[in-house]
């Protein structure tokens, strides 16, 4: 699935893909269209408490994988045509023009929501504790799981979840809202990405202001930390294997956002085929995490970015 039109090549996406991991959008798209979607998103549920399970349900048959949005049953879908502000940004598509080349698609779309302490049942809270990924899937309702609702998730690469695949695709974020420091905004460490392809969890350590960053093969790299905050609209686009995560919500209010994965065309060439070339590691794992047992459930603690 592919969408809006051609544009341009921005050199602007490239370099900073090149040194930093990722592109930031020199300004918002449309925001009175993201706030329409937002309000539309809300109309159709709270997002409190009457979101989750009750603790019996939930361990009479707990589920760990299979809850996340999935064709079929993701509430984005139902407001295509509503994405042209995103879709059809000459910003976004010029971008993605430029690293992807012509004819990219669309691996995933869906609605991240990040839920507030307030809305977190009390025996969630107590089950995921310092989990690395505190997905919030297996503790929701089935039929809200249209949605992909986190409670802060430890610094990852979005290649996690595709073992055995190429780093060909790209991350593309839009806030619907204002996202302060309170709002759970996305912690990304510039030049993570240098190091290719590690697994997770992944060797991080304070220093300074920065992160130091190792593959477990002898390569380190100091990372600044980056915390996109931003405005209504507001787009950041990264490289599969920068590091980012974010910290519990601490807002009154949940944070509600467009998440994309997108891909280049198979068999053409592209920027982000040289990029993955300069890699100082691979571009591809056959395992990308460690960190769940076999029935999906969390099995290691020690949230990272918490600490940040």
């Amino acid at each position: 699935m592919a969408f809006g039109e051609t544009q341009p090549a921005t050199s602007a996406a490239v370099s900073d893909f090149t040194e930093h991991g990722r592109h930031i959008l020199p300004a918002p798209v449309d925001a009175e269209a993201a706030a329409a979607l937002l309000a539309e998103i809300r109309a159709d549920r709270s997002f409190g408490q009457a979101l989750f399970l009750d603790q019996a349900s939930f361990e009479a048959n707990p589920q760990y994988t299979g809850v996340n949005p999935r064709p079929g049953r993701n509430l984005l879908d139902r407001f295509a045509d509503r994405l042209g502000f995103v879709e059809g940004s000459p910003m976004v598509t010029g971008a993605l023009d430029a690293l992807l080349g012509q004819g990219w698609e669309v691996l995933n779309r869906k609605i991240v929501c990040g839920v507030p302490q307030s809305a977190i049942p009390g025996w969630v809270k107590d089950k995921i504790g310092d989990d690395l990924v505190n997905n919030l899937g297996p503790y929701v309702r089935p039929e809200y799981r249209d949605v992909t609702y986190f409670y802060g998730i430890d610094f990852h690469q979005d290649l996690i979840d595709f073992k055995d695949r190429d780093a060909d695709f790209v991350t593309l974020y839009c806030y619907l809202h204002p996202v302060t420091r309170a709002d759970a905004p996305l912690y990304l460490l510039d030049g993570s990405h240098a190091l290719g392809a590690t697994v997770f969890p992944h060797d991080l350590r304070r220093d300074g202001e920065a992160w130091l960053y190792g593959d477990r093969a002898g390569q380190e790299v100091a990372c600044a930390q980056r915390i996109l905050t931003g405005e209504t609209g507001f787009v950041a686009i990264w490289h599969a294997c920068t590091l980012h995560g974010t910290q519990p919500d601490a807002a009154d209010h949940e944070r509600i956002s467009l998440r994309y994965l997108i891909a280049k065309r198979p068999g053409t060439k592209a920027a982000i085929d040289d990029l993955n070339a300069a890699l100082k590691g691979p571009a591809r794992l056959a395992s990308t995490r460690l960190d769940l047992a076999a029935d999906g459930s969390p099995q290691i603690k020690g949230n990272t970015v918490n600490r940040a």
